[in-house]
């Protein structure tokens, strides 16, 4: 049997990164076992259908690098086949149409609930006979016919073998009154239709299996392989949300994740090759294996995807890194800051933990004067800072050889005769004067980067901006 599996998100909005993990897994396993990777997008509930949200589905998934093998399916337009599977049902008796007015349903339900009862519809048109009356005025649903006695296991490739009780399987609709057709009914036919052998999909949906193989049964189509995977919590272990920092794969990309870190990441939440905590996708799709995922719920951790982030930032290309930083900091740079960043990427990328932090500390390289003092900064320029950025703007300018050995040299000089000694009440103004904030790289290799003119330059127009 070749291998189908499927990604089927709906197009309501942004990338979850629970989806994302279901997406990655599904591409795992289909390269894994030479098959195939399916995209359809779920978009039966044209209310909430943004054709904008679908963009943004793909651009995640190429993003991550999931190439899919088919042109994305729609799930809206196959709506007359579903139609069709439903009376099909309904001719073979598989199926029937209930007549049950709003006021009965919600009495069903009102007794269902006071009852403890989790099935609540009581199935009175399941076997009413063709010339049974009929309230004027009603549209009739169709609705599958359950098993009403016995039980039903489903042998999960993760969480092993389920078992329920038939009577907690309602007769569950598969056409509502209007003609379209429901989630249930669509999910199972456009599988079928797909050619889809394996679904792998979050617990959240197992419940979901048990009233889709009803409708499988009812076909007498056969059924796929089911693997339903543990969701992913945030660190205080409750549903992850954007109080928890991200919860979506755009948010992931706006903080400055490369892709190949989020993937390694999502990958080990929930399933591992051993000790490893750093492979390639190809390593990952030569190891992958949906038996191997585990049950439990994985908590999401932002330091640990920081140091798997910070890895993968160590060990990439300088070039690309260059590209990735004009985009992610939306500047577009001069040949001279390109030139800048070239000399001054080895260190930066080493120091940083994101393209966010990286940007950062790649501010002193794409600057030129004058620019804004942020207000931490501007408390290391009160008047004896002032008076440090003046005495060095022409020792420095003095210097015939501009390295950062001797711009280190001059700058402890100068503390020893002036400060005592203390190198760091040279360094603040310093730091603040060339780049507007408190924070940068390594300050005399930066200073040696842009070179003597730049340096003093900058110095000279911070001096003056705080006089005035």
């Amino acid at each position: 049997m070749s291998v189908v599996t499927r990604f089927p998100p709906s197009p309501t909005g942004f990338m979850h990164i629970g989806n994302a993990r279901t997406a990655l897994f599904n591409y795992l396993y289909a390269r894994h076992t030479d098959g195939k990777f399916l995209l359809r997008i779920e978009d039966t509930d044209r209310a909430r259908h943004s054709e904008e949200a679908v963009l943004v589905i793909m651009n995640s998934l190429h993003w991550m690098g999931l190439t899919y093998d088919n042109d994305a399916v729609s799930q809206f337009a196959q709506k007359d086949r579903h139609t069709g599977v439903a009376k099909e049902l309904l001719a073979k008796g598989a199926a029937y149409e209930c007549y049950c007015t709003a006021e009965e349903l919600e009495e069903m339900r009102e007794s269902a609930k006071k009852e403890g009862r989790q099935s609540w519809y009581d199935r009175r048109w399941r076997d009413a006979p063709a010339d049974a009356p009929k309230p004027d005025g009603v549209q009739p649903v169709i609705r599958i016919k359950a098993p009403i006695d016995g039980e039903t296991t489903v042998q999960d490739e993760v969480q092993g073998e389920v078992t329920v009780k038939n009577e907690q399987i309602d007769d569950f609709i598969i056409l509502r009154s209007d003609g379209t057709p429901t989630y249930m009914l669509a999910v199972v036919v456009d599988d079928h239709d797909m050619g889809v052998t394996h679904v792998i999909r979050g617990d959240d949906h197992l419940n979901n299996t048990f009233r889709q193989n009803v409708i499988y049964d009812a076909l007498g189509w056969e059924k796929p392989v089911y693997a339903h995977m543990p969701l992913i919590l945030g660190p205080d272990g409750a549903k992850l949300s954007k109080r928890h920092g991200a919860q979506s794969v755009e948010d992931l990309k706006e903080m400055g994740y490369l892709p190949e870190a989020v993937n390694n990441y999502l990958m080990r939440l929930g399933w591992s090759h051993g000790d490893d905590e750093i492979f390639s996708m190809d390593q990952a799709i030569a190891w992958f294996d949906i038996k191997d995922v585990n049950k439990s719920a994985a908590k999401f951790d932002f330091a640990k995807l920081d140091a798997v982030n910070t890895h993968y930032m160590a060990e990439a290309d300088n070039s690309r890194l260059l590209n990735l930083l004009e985009d992610f900091a939306q500047v577009k740079m001069k040949d001279i800051h390109r030139a800048r960043l070239e000399k001054a990427m080895d260190e930066l990328k080493g120091r940083a933990a994101t393209l966010k932090a990286l940007a950062e500390d790649a501010r002193i390289y794409l600057q030129d004067a004058p620019f804004e003092i942020d207000e931490k900064a501007q408390k290391h320029l009160d008047e004896d800072g002032k008076q440090t950025v003046a005495a060095l703007t022409d020792i420095l300018g003095g210097l015939d050889d501009f390295s950062a050995g001797n711009i280190e040299q001059a700058c402890r000089d100068y503390a020893k005769t002036h400060k005592d000694g203390k190198l760091g009440k040279v360094m603040m103004p310093l730091r603040a004067a060339l780049t507007g904030t408190d924070k940068s790289p390594s300050l005399f290799h930066a200073m040696e980067i842009i070179g003597k003119e730049e340096t003093c330059k900058r110095l000279k127009v911070t001096f003056k901006a705080a006089q005035e």
